[in-house]
């Protein structure tokens, strides 16, 4: 049996799961693994201190055509915060359209933690025509799916607060914010977010009207993963209460509770956040990107380590094949026994 849905169809992939973006840390290797398995493979907005983000990027893109003749994507934050974003913005579309296996693989481009729009210049325009490469954007409210559609992206990333990183001041949970938006725009493709690890849970999403689900945690929990063995280690015996939301770079962030988490406040509003970012040094702003690879090179007392609620349902660290055809198995059956519920 296989699952198919408006998004594997769309994006040409063999099961509806995609990667989680989760930068600032590389997700190459992973990518390749979980692409290569059917899914469809994610590169992280890369931005740990010393590296040029725009040529990482483009090294990252590389690795994976050279490595896999399958479908991935890409991610860019275009948060007022991230100074990189537009330059991105401008200069990897016109990279891909160079490049015909590039053009071709690339299927899957998602913006999230600012503006939609961003994106929504000549180069992508160009590219959009000359290739099948799909905008997404990340809504986790739906005043925020509002914005996406008038922004004319091609689907939505729709994540709550369960999720792992980057989140908003509603708090409001995947299951009723999923309910929303798809009440709301129920023929915009949708991908499902944020506490998803499990074959129950994509036959949910996808009973609910969702065409794939995406992942961070399960997939950071994997051995194919460029995650530190520490950071990964963190996540069999966590419970779902390990995790807490603070204030990051762009505002709400779901942290693993160490010592860094634990000596953050949470601001409540936008405008506190604004008023915060109008006086952040360029000290603080390294200090906090420091802290970014102080957890990809192992420290979990020191760094930000960005994990979602669900490493409460997540029991061991797989490789990347075994994590996707356990999960569609178990949402095959789970949809089969749904159905013949109903007579």
């Amino acid at each position: 049996m296989v699952i198919e849905t408006n998004i594997t169809k769309m994006l040409g992939i063999k099961h509806p799961i995609i990667g989680a973006p989760m930068g600032p840390f590389y997700t190459t290797e992973l990518s390749v693994a979980v692409s290569e398995a059917g899914g469809l493979g994610v590169l992280s907005h890369t931005n740990l201190l010393g590296k040029g983000p725009i040529d990482e990027m483009k090294k990252n893109l590389m690795y994976v055509i050279e490595h896999t003749d399958k479908p991935f994507g890409f991610n860019i934050r275009t948060a007022r915060t991230q100074p990189d974003a537009p330059t991105l913005c401008r200069k990897i579309p016109k990279f891909i359209m160079e490049n015909p296996k590039l053009r071709e693989q690339v299927r899957y481009v998602i913006t999230s933690a600012g503006t939609p729009k961003m994106l929504k210049q000549n180069a992508f325009k160009k590219l959009q025509e000359n290739s099948e490469i799909k905008h997404f954007h990340v809504a986790p409210a739906l005043w925020l799916s509002d914005k996406c559609v008038d922004a004319g992206v091609d689907g939505l990333v729709v994540t709550g607060t369960e999720g792992g990183g980057h989140q908003s001041y509603e708090k409001v949970s995947t299951l009723v914010v999923l309910q929303q938006i798809i009440q709301k725009y129920p023929d915009i493709p949708i991908v499902a977010c944020g506490g998803f690890a499990t074959g129950q849970a994509l036959a949910a999403a996808l009973s609910m009207g969702a065409g794939a689900i995406a992942m961070g945690s399960r997939f950071i929990a994997s051995k194919d993963s460029e995650f530190h063995d520490n950071y990964k280690n963190i996540v069999p015996p966590a419970r779902a209460q390990d995790t807490v939301l603070v204030t990051g770079m762009f505002g709400p962030i779901r942290l693993w509770k160490n010592k860094y988490a634990m000596s953050h406040d949470l601001v409540t509003s936008k405008e506190e956040k604004k008023a915060q970012e109008a006086e952040m040094t360029a000290e603080e702003l390294i200090k906090k990107l420091k802290n970014g690879e102080m957890a990809y090179k192992g420290d979990i007392e020191n760094g930000s380590i960005l994990l979602g609620q669900s490493i409460g349902i997540i029991n061991s660290i797989e490789t990347v094949p075994n994590i996707i055809n356990t999960i569609v198995s178990n949402a095959e059956k789970c949809i089969k026994t749904a159905n013949s519920l109903v007579n």
